[in-house]
Formats: structure tokens, sequence, C-alpha cells
């Protein structure tokens, strides 16, 4: 149904922009799963910036995980992004296509990790990965992005092994990034010195 939705609006968009707000509301009542979806997704296009501001977005998501989940809204100044005719077109079609393969190979399962009471992982696991993706690192959103996309479809299809293998991958990240941070703060200042003055 959800696919169907988004390509039925991919058809009727006029030339106009469509804000990301409007992108969520296509969702109707998929609730968290969905927006962490729509947020994720455009870290995965090319769009300049759009790391950047998804990344606040996402960070004002993980805090309202903290406080408010299951009950989220998009932000507010996240929502008024606005994709082109040809992008929003795009972005319609790769969330169809996302959740026609995700319909494959997810179900309700696991549901213990779909419980509204892990907002204190999903929050903590969420700003995490929105810090990963603000990071000026070359291709660095493609794996937070896709960690986001694995948790909020499994949400979505209420599929807790969806959302253990997003969070896993994740966490793996997060540690592999915090190791990189500790070798070049170990090894920076031993090429600063030997730098030739």
């Amino acid at each position: 149904m959800q696919a169907r939705r988004l390509r039925a609006a991919a058809e009727a968009l006029d030339d106009q922009p469509m804000r990301l707000q409007q992108l969520f509301r296509l969702h109707g009542r998929a609730g968290p799963g969905a927006l962490l979806v729509v947020l994720a997704v455009p870290c995965l296009l090319p769009l300049p910036g759009a790391g950047t501001l998804m990344s606040l977005g996402l960070a004002a998501l993980a805090w309202m995980i903290w406080r408010y989940f299951p009950r989220l809204v998009m932000p507010r100044k996240v929502g008024r992004l606005q994709l082109s005719a040809p992008m929003a077109r795009r972005a319609l079609h790769t969330l169809a296509w996302l959740y026609e393969q995700a319909a494959r190979v997810m179900r309700a399962r696991l549901r213990w990790w779909v419980q509204p009471g892990h907002r204190v992982w999903l929050a903590p696991l969420v700003a995490a990965m929105a810090w990963a993706i603000f990071l000026p690192i070359p291709f660095g959103n493609v794996v937070p992005a896709v960690a986001l996309l694995l948790i909020g479809l499994g949400l979505v299809f209420e599929d807790g092994l969806a959302v253990l293998a997003g969070a896993t991958l994740g966490v793996a990240w997060a540690l592999a990034l915090s190791a990189l941070v500790v070798s070049s703060a170990q090894w920076l200042p031993g090429v600063w010195s030997g730098w030739p003055a």
C-alpha cells in the first residue's frame, strides 16, 4: 500500500517542488519508522547539503524519540526543505522501491525490539548516526543512513530482526569511527612535530 501510494504521488506530481513534510504525510500512519526512512533517504541521494540538514533533523528526531516516542512529528525546519520536482520523483520512486523490496523479506517478528520502551537505546543511536552523517567524511553518509533505513523499515513492518540488524550496523560504524578518531589523535601529533618548520 505504501509503495502504491508513493508511486501514484510521483505520477501525479506537477513541476512544483515538494516539501519533506508532504513526503512524510504520504506515509499516513506509518509513524516513527516512516519518519526515520524519510530523513535517511535524502542522505543517499546526490543532494548538495542534504547530509548536513538531515543530520540536524535526525538529531532533533533523536530528542523527540527520547521524549515523545511513538508520537513523533517531522521537525519543522527540516519539513520545510523543498525537493525539486525531478528530485521529488526520484525520492518517491526510491521510497516505493524500498518498501517493495522490504515487503519481500520483512514480516512481524521479534516484536520485543519494536516496543516504545526501546527509545532508551534508539534515541542515542539515532543521535550518533546523525553525528556521523554530519561529519565531512567522503561517503560517510552511506553506512549510518543504511542503518537508519533498516531500523525505520523494521519499525514500519514491525520486524525486530531488521531493527536489530540496523542497530548492529550502526553500533559497528560508531565503534569504527571512534577507533579512527582515537588513532588519528595518537599519530597526528607525531606527524605535526616531524613537519619541517
